[in-house]
């Protein structure tokens, strides 16, 4: 079986990593999966990405760095993820990921006019969603969030399916198996209150209250769900077993406002018109 690859274009922070583990760990326990079933590449680090073909699908994370920097790993990243596209690859981007995704294909990336976005944000559709990934998102739902850029226009073609009060293009589709959220469905709420208070002194001065944004902090199942459910589809697996291993969380994500997903159905792969159960994203 070809692994979901996670692209890592950063880390967390030296004393978050010590309590709470690094990226990998976070992404691969919000998406339900095993080590094996996962391939993690140090992007940022100058580590080769393999073929499109040899992966199931890919993961792009967030990172410290700035899309506009446009640095030589940034830009080969970027050049992946068209090779990726023009493939079929199933492609999922978070913060940094959202943002290399749109600037490689077309759209415009910058500084979020209305300033930080941080802590635990409503974010509400755009339109209605169907299919089996996205079909459980609810009209409205909380969200982790930490950036100073975004998604400034996105690429052409692409849809806004979702926004946030500060931040219009909170999640993006750009294929029928391609998708970005500028929200991080991998945070739980004990890493946005540690990135909260390690950003404390910098809120401030920035006229953001951390103990309010601490006391607004709450968990964020529905955003989870979707990365988990992306996950399951690209690699294959039946979407119900995304749902069977944490049935009770996909409860609260139906009594969120959510819907219960359609069961297995044949979909088309994407991939030169092969057929995979459980694999439609639109």
């Amino acid at each position: 079986m070809r692994p979901l690859l996670l692209i890592q274009t950063g880390e967390a922070p030296e004393a978050i990593c010590a309590e709470f583990g690094g990226f990998a760990d976070w992404f691969r326990d919000a998406m339900r999966l095993e080590s094996k079933q996962m391939l993690v590449v140090r992007a940022d680090r100058g580590d080769s990405l393999p073929e499109p073909q040899e992966i199931a699908g890919a993961v792009i994370t967030g990172s410290a760095a700035m899309v506009t920097d446009r640095t030589d790993w940034s830009e080969r990243t970027a050049d992946w993820i068209r090779q990726a596209m023009a493939t079929g690859t199933p492609l999922f981007g978070v913060c940094y990921g959202h943002q290399l995704m749109a600037h490689a294909l077309g759209g415009t990336v910058g500084w979020l006019p209305t300033g930080r976005e941080i802590g635990t944000e409503t974010i509400t559709r755009s339109v209605p969603l169907t299919g089996d990934v996205l079909c459980a998102v609810p009209q409205s739902f909380p969200a982790q969030t930490t950036h100073r850029q975004s998604v400034l226009d996105p690429p052409p073609g692409a849809e806004v399916l979702a926004r946030s009060q500060r931040d219009p293009n909170q999640l993006l589709r750009y294929a029928p198996n391609a998708l970005s959220t500028q929200f991080h469905p991998e945070f739980s709420a004990a890493v946005m209150r540690a990135y909260i208070a390690a950003r404390a002194d910098t809120l401030r001065e920035e006229g953001i209250d951390p103990d309010r944004l601490l006391v607004g902090v709450r968990e964020t199942e529905a955003a989870r769900a979707l990365l988990e459910r992306f996950a399951h589809s690209a690699l294959g697996a039946p979407v119900e077993a995304a749902v069977v291993k944490s049935q009770g969380e996909d409860r609260r994500v139906r009594d969120a406002g959510g819907i219960a997903c359609p069961a297995e159905r044949p979909a088309k792969d994407g991939r030169a018109g092969a057929k995979r159960q459980g694999r439609l994203l639109a």
